[in-house]
C-alpha cells in the first residue's frame, strides 16, 4: 500500500512538472525563457513518472527498459536546447542587449565575415 502511495504521488508530481512545461512553452516570450521550460521541469518530470511506473510495477523488465529512456531524455534535452539557443542566436531571435556574457559573438561575428 505506501509503495502504491508512493508511485502514485510521483506520477502526479511528474504530470504536474511536465504540465507546467507545457504551459511555459506557451507563456514564455522569449527564446531562452523558453528553452529553460521546455528542457528542465520536462526533464525532472519524465524522470519522476518513470521512477513511480518503476515502483509501481516492480519488474526488472520494466527498469530495464525505463532506463534508457531516461538516459537517452537527459542526454538529448540538453542538447536540443543547445542547437535550438544557438539557432535563434544567429537568427537574432535573441535580444544580444539582455545578455549578460556574449559568448557567441565572436564566432557570429567570424561567421558573418565569411559569409
Amino acid at each position: 500500500m505506501l509503495l502504491e502511495i508512493a508511485s502514485l504521488v510521483l506520477v502526479l508530481c511528474g504530470a504536474l512538472l511536465c504540465l507546467t512545461a507545457a504551459i511555459g512553452l506557451l507563456r514564455f516570450r522569449d527564446v531562452p525563457s523558453r528553452l529553460h521550460a521546455a528542457t528542465k521541469p520536462q526533464v525532472l518530470g519524465l524522470l519522476l513518472i518513470a521512477i513511480g511506473i518503476a515502483l509501481s510495477l516492480q519488474s526488472w523488465a520494466v527498469v530495464a527498459f525505463v532506463v534508457p529512456v531516461v538516459l537517452i531524455q537527459m542526454a538529448t534535452a540538453p542538447l536540443a536546447a543547445h542547437m535550438v539557443g544557438r539557432q535563434a542566436y544567429r537568427n537574432g531571435s535573441i535580444d544580444r542587449t539582455n545578455l549578460v556574457i556574449d559568448e557567441l559573438a565572436d564566432d557570429a561575428d567570424a561567421q558573418d565575415e565569411r559569409g
